[in-house]
């Protein structure tokens, strides 16, 4: 049998006596001692100003304040996903600010995209909503994106970055605000114009809105402070904990390929590495890749001869 010595004692009769202070940790708020204690909990530190995309967030506004501080406080102590996301974001931050910038969007959209999936590609809601900007099936076609039982191009991050900035364009036409954008990628942009509408008001801080939408744009901000600011908020990684990007050349295909199989072995790959460097391929039983008449498909292939598992 182990004995382990909680620092209370058993008394004659049977009985446990927890007045034994032995144990106790003794922490004097603003003492250096805290850097030794098992835990030190803080309210996470807000700045004197922030944008978004341009734009002033009004901080000096009590309500705009706390409903921000709100957002860092889970997300700053919701540990292992927000250290993942420091992780990946370095993986996909070159190519999703690319391709916003070259779009006319601005780069801190990238943080709306890990609101929504933490730039997952394989990522899936409840409800269908799939890939790192969470498209629904039909919206996803509105804007251009290709899906039939052999690929879903709402998982390959480029083109459907792109089609999230078709989105984000349109609805800057709407607004003229890219907070007001952000808030409609999740209520929709008929959503906010009646919110507006019926509130009289013109922007997104003076709308009362529901729960999920009125936290969005303000969990975006809290993650655009932590993934660029991480120490201050706890975080400590150094640049080789960080996910780098995937290197690759691509190939366009005109034809169907009968083996994906054999396909990436005469490229001196694996299957898995072609479906993790490719995730909208969406036929995974007969390792097929039908090509529609007239259309191409570009495939990445690794570019390192030794593949991706070194």
């Amino acid at each position: 049998m182990t004995a382990c010595n909680t620092g209370n004692s058993i008394e004659n009769d049977g009985t446990q006596n927890f007045s034994d202070k032995s144990t106790e940790v003794q922490v004097v708020v603003g003492d250096s001692s805290h850097l030794s204690a098992p835990q030190f909990i803080t309210t996470p530190p807000l700045p004197q100003s922030i944008s978004f995309a341009g734009e002033n967030i009004p901080l000096h506004r009590t309500d705009v304040r706390e409903a921000l501080e709100n957002e860092l406080t889970v997300n700053m102590f919701r540990h292992s996903r927000t250290m993942l996301a420091l992780k990946n974001i370095e993986r996909w931050r070159p190519l999703v600010e690319t391709t916003l910038r070259e779009n006319g969007v601005p780069s801190d959209f990238i943080y709306l995209g890990v609101a929504e999936s933490e730039l997952d590609n394989n990522a899936e809601s409840y409800v269908g909503a799939t890939g790192m900007w969470q498209f629904m099936e039909a919206t996803a076609k509105d804007f251009n994106l290709h899906i039939d039982k052999d690929v879903d191009m709402r998982r390959d991050p480029k083109l459907s970055t792109e089609a999230a900035c078709r989105y984000f364009r349109w609805a800057y036409e709407q607004f003229g605000s890219w907070t007001l954008v952000a808030a409609s990628y999740n209520r929709g942009v008929s959503g906010i114009q009646k919110a507006l509408r019926d509130q009289q008001s013109d922007n997104f801080f003076d709308l009362h809105l529901n729960q999920e939408t009125a936290r969005y744009v303000y969990r975006i901000l809290a993650f655009k402070l932590i993934l660029e600011n991480p120490e201050a908020y706890g975080y400590f990684l150094k640049p080789e904990d960080k996910y780098q990007p995937y290197t690759y050349y691509l190939e366009t295909v005109d034809k169907d390929i009968d083996d994906l199989v054999t396909f990436a072995k005469n490229r001196n790959t694996t299957y898995k590495e072609l479906r993790l460097l490719n995730p909208w391929f969406n036929n995974s039983s007969s390792y097929k890749l039908n090509v529609p008449r007239k259309s191409t498909y570009e495939i990445r292939i690794p570019a390192d001869k030794e593949g991706l598992a070194k």
